[in-house]
């Protein structure tokens, strides 16, 4: 708490300041976010909104100016518990200054003992395991057999072997980077304390030690090249999930959670009952339809390869987390060509009879915490886990489709395709800004949000839009059968909670769901007309009225009355096969002034910028704004790595790279359309050697110079 002497302004900057600030940003202000940035703080005063009595900290000599330059600061760890902070106009302090309050409430929560599943230590697969399955697997008969009965066989063969034989993953708290050597000198170097050996024991620390820095280096740089590939080649969910992995971010754990009618759960079955009522309300349809139900598909798609299978079993990933069987992908992957006839076997009779096991039809749901209140159930993401068996022939599956999605799909849609990423339409949306300025005209935006898109796919409906889309029967019968059926548990803190049915949806989590909903979604845009319509942005003899990314669409018009033209075909389309529109969450932006937006009687949200694809973009198509927001999440990145370096046992190359691996991309996101003047290169420079003067500790007392700090870094290539 103090005076900066700074005006943050009005601008909402994400975990840091909220927009009930007074005034506008001036330099001052700027490095205070900055710092705020750089040890993740929140300023307090601006996250309320009061009366601007209650908000100005200073009052001029001459009583004609007033500003907010005090401010509270406080970890961003704690900023659930300011209730809140506001001046006190009429309090005597003798000073210009107002009397800035600040009112806390702590609350410490006892964290419980949450149920952990059964986890083998698939370093050590012993032979044992894969000589007794490979055995028992030979006295399989795998002919003409229903898929059923032979994955129940199998799996059990598995599951018992590997209880048996395999040991379990002990819990200890271990470092990733550590190797089986250093592990051993470590226990070494313990029991020589234990006994009390203390020249053994100093030898065997220096050991330890000498392991130590080496394989950290090497891990560390492992790390790096994995994420700097990633990096290079556009894999954008692989790279921050590699980041975030490595720095070891922190994962709030799901704790207390409110009923449907505002009331705070506490007890573990309330809050299981909790979760299963409100999945199974989610995936349950709204008019009690039954499925259509068909005979066999006698003219089928030519059959399942063991190529196929093999392909799709190495290309799983692996470490990742099990469905409903705790049947692992590394359980099948280690018996290698056993493993392939058996899944084979399985994957062709599924092909022929188009029935599915029904552990494969099973699913965990996974929910994970998103923007918003962690006590309401709609603020999370539920994310599935389902069966690694099944993924084999979900890969197969996907694969046979792909030639028909990479066949319907427009150019304006780059969600789930190869070759496309986010970036792209960042990079499209500025060009159609820029195209649009230099030809003088108007541009009106809708950034439209579907309220639980995937959640409210209709299967029948789906149905219909791949034999529309010229998909083979055989196929759309496999994939009916699939959904017919399903069911799902929750898996929280406190346990599962007991089965319930699946009658709508296609599921966050599973490879199919991707593709299919970008059909289902392209079915929606047909409808709607937007590739016939004249209604849109005319560019080089070309119209474009909408950019898609899987969901998240943007439709585009020359005229506020085009857009809701545009929009109203949108909203009514999507609500025949189940979609609805958040209103909430949808926003208007124009390149001119609007004040209001409404379309059928609801008042819509007009925003002067928006994050699109995680990329600001304004109004007015300036990048300025962009390039200082990428900047101060690149000043976080850096902060995030201090514990890393620190470290005396990491060398200044291995730092380095870490800084290039992990900071840069961040700060860089999107770097590709920007235009940049002089002011903000003036910037990125001098966020670069930001980066190295915390990197070598070097404070700005030290009065080193930028070209001293470059030639000990030796960074090879600058931003």
């Amino acid at each position: 708490m103090g005076d900066w002497n700074a005006k943050v302004g009005s601008q909402k900057i994400t975990r840091i300041t909220d927009k009930f600030g007074l005034g506008v940003q001036n330099e001052a202000g700027h490095r205070l976010v900055e710092f705020c940035q750089e040890n993740m703080m929140v300023i307090a005063n601006i996250l309320f909104q009061q009366p601007k009595r209650q908000i100005y900290t200073w009052t001029s000599p001459d009583g004609q100016h007033r500003n907010q330059i005090d401010y509270v600061l406080c970890s961003q760890r704690w900023r659930s518990s300011v209730q809140s902070v506001k001046t006190r106009p009429g309090a005597d302090c003798g000073s210009d200054h107002e009397l800035l309050v600040a009112k806390f409430r702590l609350k410490l929560k006892k964290v419980g003992k949450s149920t952990r599943p059964l986890r083998y230590d698939l370093n050590h697969i012993p032979d044992e395991y894969t000589v007794e399955v490979t055995n028992r697997f030979k006295e399989l008969d795998l002919i003409d057999r229903v898929p059923e009965e032979l994955w129940t066989e199998v799996r059990d063969i598995v599951q018992e072997v590997a209880t048996k034989t395999i040991p379990k993953k002990k819990k200890c708290k271990k470092a990733k980077w550590l190797s089986e050597e250093a592990l051993q000198k470590a226990e070494e170097r313990r029991e020589a304390k234990g006994k009390g050996e203390r020249e053994r024991y100093t030898q065997l620390n220096a050991e330890f030690q000498r392991i130590a820095r080496r394989v950290k280096n090497a891990f560390l740089n492992e790390q790096c090249k994995e994420i700097e590939g990633n990096n290079r080649i556009g894999r954008n969910r692989d790279l921050f999930k590699k980041i975030g992995d490595m720095k070891g971010t922190f994962h709030a754990k799901m704790g207390m959670i409110k009923d449907q009618n505002g009331r705070d759960l506490t007890e573990a079955e309330e809050i299981k009952k909790r979760w299963q009522d409100y999945t199974e309300e989610l995936n349950k349809k709204e008019l009690n339809v039954p499925d259509k139900h068909y005979g066999v598909v006698t003219d089928l798609e030519p059959d399942i390869l063991e190529c196929e299978v093999k392909w799709a079993l190495g290309s799983l990933s692996n470490s990742k987390a099990s469905g409903g069987d705790s049947i692992l992908a590394e359980l099948f992957k280690i018996l290698k060509d056993d493993a392939v006839k058996v899944l084979h076997s399985i994957c062709q009779q599924i092909w022929k009879t188009q029935q599915w096991p029904q552990d494969w039809k099973r699913s965990v749901y996974i929910p994970i915490p998103k923007k918003g209140n962690a006590k309401e159930c709609s603020n999370y993401h539920t994310i599935v886990l389902i069966s690694h068996a099944s993924k084999v022939m979900l890969k197969i599956l996907q694969a046979r489709l792909q030639q028909y999605v990479d066949r319907e799909l427009p150019e304006v849609q780059a969600g789930f395709r190869r070759g496309r990423g986010t970036r792209d339409q960042i990079a499209n949306i500025r060009w159609i800004m820029e195209k649009a300025r230099k030809f003088q005209k108007n541009i009106y935006f809708c950034f439209t949000d579907y309220a639980k898109a995937f959640d409210c796919v209709d299967h029948n409906k789906l149905w219909q839009v791949l034999k529309e889309m010229g998909v083979p029967d055989h196929l759309i019968f496999l994939l009916r059968n699939l959904y017919a059926g399903q069911e799902a548990t929750v898996r929280t803190r406190h346990g599962t909670t007991d089965w319930f049915k699946i009658e709508k949806g296609v599921q966050q989590g599973c490879i199919l769901s991707p593709c299919l909903f970008n059909l289902y979604a392209e079915h929606i845009m047909r409808k709607a007309g937007l590739d016939e319509s004249p209604v849109g942005i005319k560019i080089a003899g070309r119209n474009i009225n909408n950019l898609r990314y899987a969901d998240d669409t943007t439709l585009m018009a020359e005229s506020e009355e085009e857009l809701k033209s545009l929009l109203m075909r949108v909203k009514e389309e999507s609500a025949k096969v189940g979609l609805k529109l958040n209103i909430k969450k949808t926003k208007i932006m124009a390149s001119s002034p609007l004040t209001s937006w409404q379309i059928d009687g609801e008042e819509m949200e007009v925003v002067t910028d928006f994050i699109f694809l995680g990329s600001k973009i304004t109004a007015d198509g300036d990048c300025s704004q962009e390039i200082k927001r990428r900047l101060l999440l690149g000043r976080r990145a850096m902060a995030n790595l201090d514990s890393i370096l620190i470290s005396r046992d990491i060398t200044l190359p291995t730092k380095v790279c870490i800084v290039k691996a992990m900071v840069f991309p961040v700060a860089m996101y999107g770097c590709e359309s920007w235009t940049i003047r002089k002011a903000e290169c003036r910037r990125i420079e001098a966020f670069e050697l930001w980066c190295w003067r915390r990197l070598l500790r070097v404070p700005w007392t030290a009065r080193r110079s930028n070209q001293s700090v470059l030639e000990e870094i030796n960074p090879d290539c600058s931003l």
